[in-house]
């Protein structure tokens, strides 16, 4: 196994051939992207869920987009009438 200190190879074959603070360099830009990458796959499968839950919207027919919700004041209790007594 290649050891920090020999020169065995091609410059900058591996991180295990290149001095102490190139390695951890190559090292931390390597982690970095790694997790940009993990993000990214993340942000691209929720616009892909969204792009999805559209598209299974345009299928819907007009008359359902175009309707009133079957109960708009279900939160709303309707006031109680009152009589004035004189």
């Amino acid at each position: 196994m290649p050891r920090a200190t020999d020169t065995a190879g091609a410059p900058g074959d591996s991180y295990l051939v290149q001095d102490q603070r190139t390695a951890i360099k190559s090292f931390v830009l390597a982690e970095m992207m790694r997790g940009a990458g993990y993000a990214a796959l993340f942000v691209v499968s929720v616009g892909v869920f969204l792009w999805g839950i559209y598209l299974l919207g345009l299928l819907l027919p007009e008359d359902s987009k175009l309707a009133p919700p079957p109960m708009p004041y279900s939160a709303v209790q309707p006031l109680a009438p009152t009589t004035a007594s004189t």
